[in-house]
């Protein structure tokens, strides 16, 4: 499970470098090979290639003739990138993916059980603001998340 919240920074040929903490897990599940693809929220998502090739799999085998099917396996299949770390840890984001995150030097690493959401640093701090300030009735999660206790 990767989870926490690790600030880096990009070089200047987009690289970023994975947290050390993660690196031995992604080599030993996945021999550092990753998958990136976008997100709705304007970050993207890095998957071990394991994971990532379990959820296309998902994705893919839903009927495309429903719309929303279609425009789900566009943006996660259609821009997902193959990724491999290299031997200091690094990986190169492709500058299309960069781009749609808005990535440009300082970023954040947000570890979310199986995958990362890497998100632009101004971006995550202003949607973390956005999600700690919302109403209380737009964040009721008492059905969901009833039997949770936090």
């Amino acid at each position: 499970m990767f989870r926490g919240i690790t600030n880096l920074n990009l070089d200047s040929k987009g690289r970023m470098a994975m947290p050390s903490r993660y690196r031995d897990r992604l080599m030993e599940s996945a021999q550092g090979h990753l998958v990136i693809t976008v997100h709705l929220d304007r970050c993207l998502l890095l998957y071990p290639l394991p994971d990532w090739e379990i959820l296309e799999q998902q994705v893919m085998s839903r009927p495309n003739i429903n719309r929303q099917v279609r425009d789900l396996q566009r943006l996660l299949v259609g821009h997902a990138c193959d990724c491999e770390m290299d031997g200091n840890g690094r990986i190169l984001l492709p500058a299309p993916l960069r781009e749609f995150a808005n990535l440009r030097k300082q970023a954040v690493l947000v570890g979310q059980g199986n995958k990362f959401e890497l998100w632009d640093e101004d971006a995550w701090n202003l949607c973390r603001e956005d999600w700690f300030s919302q109403d209380s009735k737009e964040n009721d999660l008492s059905g969901i998340l009833e039997s949770l206790t936090l």
